[in-house]
């Protein structure tokens, strides 16, 4: 197991954990979201080969449209 934060709130998760499967566990679809970690903002394309390592600091900005 690994800790590292999302969104400033610690969380834990399992070791060689991808961007990809974080965002599948907090239920979250790719198309409008934005993935920063450790202040580098992540192209979709990674994802899937990104791994969340100890200690990092994640953000996930999720993009609702509206008028």
């Amino acid at each position: 197991m690994i800790d590292f934060s999302v969104n400033g709130k610690p969380y834990q998760g399992e070791a060689g954990m991808t961007v990809a499967d974080l965002l599948k566990q907090l239920d979250l679809k790719h198309q409008r979201i934005a993935v920063e970690v450790n202040e580098d903002v992540l192209s979709k394309t990674v994802f899937g080969t990104t791994i969340l390592e100890e200690g990092d600091q994640v953000e996930v900005v999720s993009f609702v449209g509206g008028g």
